[in-house]
């Protein structure tokens, strides 16, 4: 990622829509297994510009939200925020004990970590911090297919099957507690912008985490309320989404 799309990210991540509405369908995937205001000491693995460590404290109670993140520049952004427990590390190499944290979160990691196998190597290190009982949240880009200008712009290495993501947490270890696919609604305009539009030059071919332009402000409303409606649907435990942008597991380790 260049610079640039760190500063997007870091003015974006409280109030564009698709973060706004992807963590309202966390909390509901991880509500349930996780419930809010126990004390817990969570591990953002990979945690950007911090737009979650805030967020995060709903679970953390009296405990502690830790972030971490390789580009400095991250980190950087994540400090303008005041957060100040923060490690400049690779996921694949977690500076950690083992079994110190309850709650591991990777939102969007995995699939930028460069390797091969270095996905699953960060899988295997999740599992080691992570104590007893614990348990990981892992939400990834799905489908190759989908690959794009904004792969390419934000350092994308891979996309997942969500049966792929959840085989390669079980032989990490994990077992997995529910497995589900998210941002469903908006998946038929997404190929279409990315693997038409963008071919033909209709559409910008760089990352799509930028702001709408203000004539098209109306669909900040439209698509926070597509992911609202999912996560409402999320919300009932036996619900499971068969496609998406989005592949998520939760896994606990035993």
């Amino acid at each position: 990622m260049q610079s640039e799309d760190f500063a997007y990210l870091y003015d974006l991540e409280e109030k564009f829509w698709w973060f706004v509405g992807m963590r309202a369908i966390t909390a509901a995937l991880l509500d349930p297994v996780c419930a809010p205001g126990r004390d817990r000491l969570i591990l953002d693995d990979g945690c950007g510009t911090g737009g979650n460590l805030e967020w995060l404290k709903r679970y953390a109670g009296n405990g502690k939200v830790v972030g971490l993140d390789l580009e400095t520049d991250a980190l950087g952004f994540c400090r303008e925020r005041r957060h100040e427990r923060l490690t400049r590390a690779s996921a694949t190499d977690l500076p950690f004990a083992d079994a110190v944290f309850d709650l591991v979160t990777s939102f969007d990691v995995l699939p930028h970590v460069c390797g091969e196998g270095a996905d699953e190597r960060a899988m295997r290190e999740m599992f080691r911090v992570l104590r007893p009982g614990g348990i990981a949240f892992v939400r990834a880009a799905a489908y190759e297919w989908m690959r794009s200008g904004h792969d390419r712009a934000l350092g994308g290495q891979r996309r997942y099957r969500l049966g792929l993501l959840s085989e390669r947490l079980e032989r990490a270890g994990f077992h997995i507690l529910r497995a589900t696919y998210a941002n469903t609604l908006l998946l038929p305009a997404a190929a279409l912008r990315r693997l038409v539009l963008q071919r033909v030059g209709l559409a910008n071919r760089g990352s799509d985490v930028k702001p709408l332009p203000p004539r098209l402000g109306w669909l900040e409303r439209v698509l926070t309320g597509a992911l609202r409606r999912e996560a409402q649907l999320l919300a009932s435990p036996g619900v499971t989404l068969r496609f998406g942008l989005s592949a998520i597991c939760i896994a606990r380790k035993a």
